[in-house]
């Protein structure tokens, strides 16, 4: 018998988060805790199906007409409209001149590959110019851009000293970036550091990016949770298409929704102001080619449920206040941090946790201390010091600080 054509493929890396995450649930300390993964989490530490969520899932299942045929290969209609009407805002030139091509994705890692796919084929890049993702970014970010045989390279972003934004090295990359790169910008809450630039600072990233002739790349995940503001959240976005810029802008529906496990997503690419009246549908046709190869169709229980949200103006109105709920939970978790913590006099200058922004802290704990936190106190996070700050809630903020502060003492920067 012949041996296998396979027999020398070697053995992938684990992924680190879903390893982190596989260790957590395997220890059985009762105190453990899990800061480590990106999702909501209530103050009992249960993941939270917002209100919204289940009026919509009743709406749907009492629907006589409800069926499980396929979705159209660009997804489903409503929800495709009404999530770009979300990120643009109602009143969008780029919406109303028709300026917009989405497609439903399998949430927002689908749409960053579907859009990854699309300029790989489609975006003129003479010198095989790269896309630039922040240092540091979501792990997903490089391998996806990867596996469409994008290059990719990194632009200066957090400031270890100040544990905020490096705004001269990220601007400095940008002058220097040869004309035609695709600049990858986390629309709001950057992952992983929670730290977001200014509207001051995104309108100078703007300037430069429209003098160097860069394309901009949204990854915009977090709209309405970071802040509790949709629109706040989505200004980034909408200032850069004020600008007359041609971009794109992957949308995910997991955090903001809940909806983690029913992949809801969007796509969408806005043409500039100066392009050809059928550019959106010779966009939107490739698109649609790209996603029959891959996908076919898009899941359609998600982006039902996301559907009956967006679209109805009562059921629109409560997921504010969800939305409201869950950045309010975690905006008190991070003050809280920092009070137990100054409280118990730990060394450093922890004002950063509550100055970032969204799901995630870059705390500026070390390897050798998180790995100490771990092995110790059952505190499970990224090795680079990143925590959900949905994980900490009024049962175990104590127990964390106080094993913050041990570890920081004994094992100091």
């Amino acid at each position: 018998m012949s041996a296998s054509a396979f027999a020398a493929l070697p053995l992938a890396p684990a992924d680190p988060l879903f390893s982190l995450i596989a260790a957590y649930k395997a220890d059985t300390f009762d105190k453990k805790v899990d800061l480590g993964v990106g999702a909501y989490r209530d103050d009992n530490a249960k993941p939270w199906v917002l209100p919204v969520v289940k009026k919509a899932d009743a709406i749907l299942r009492n629907d006589p007409d409800l069926n499980h045929e396929y979705l159209p290969i660009a997804g489903l209609p409503g929800f495709t409209s009404a999530a770009a009407r979300l990120i643009l805002g109602a009143d969008s030139p780029a919406l109303a001149e028709k300026r917009v091509s989405s497609i439903q994705t399998i949430s927002g890692t689908g749409a960053v590959h579907t859009g990854g796919r699309f300029l790989a084929k489609f975006y003129p890049r003479p010198q095989n110019q790269s896309v630039y993702l922040s240092n540091p970014t979501w792990a997903n970010h490089k391998q996806i851009f990867d596996n469409v045989s994008l290059p990719t390279t990194q632009y200066p972003y957090y400031y270890p000293a100040t544990r905020g934004l490096d705004f001269e090295g990220f601007t400095s990359s940008l002058l220097s970036a040869p004309r035609g790169s695709i600049i990858l910008l986390h629309a709001c809450a950057h992952n992983p550091t929670g730290v977001d630039p200014t509207r001051e600072q995104w309108t100078k990233i703007a300037e430069i990016m429209k003098e160097k002739q860069l394309f901009p790349f949204f990854d915009c995940a977090y709209q309405g949770f970071a802040s509790g503001s949709l629109d706040n959240d989505a200004w980034a976005v909408r200032h850069f298409v004020a600008q007359g810029f041609e971009l794109c802008i992957a949308q995910s529906f997991s955090k903001n929704l809940g909806l983690y496990g029913e992949r809801a997503g969007v796509f969408h690419f806005v043409s500039p102001p100066s392009a050809p009246a059928d550019t959106t549908t010779r966009i939107g046709s490739q698109l649609a080619i790209v996603q029959r190869s891959e996908i076919s169709n898009p899941p359609a229980y998600g982006a039902r449920i996301a559907d009956a949200v967006l679209n109805n103006p009562e059921l629109f109105e409560e997921w504010k206040e969800n939305l409201q709920t869950m950045a309010g939970r975690i905006i008190d978790m991070r003050e809280a941090l920092v009070a137990k913590l100054k409280e118990l006099g730990t060394p450093g200058d922890w004002s950063h946790v509550i100055k970032q922004i969204g799901m995630f802290s870059f705390t500026g704990l070390t390897e050798k201390q998180v790995l100490k936190l771990r092995e110790d106190a059952h505190i499970y996070m990224t090795k680079n010091g990143r925590i959900s700050m949905a994980g900490l809630n009024k049962n175990n903020i104590d127990y964390v600080a106080k094993a913050i502060d041990k570890v920081v003492r004994e094992i100091p920067e």
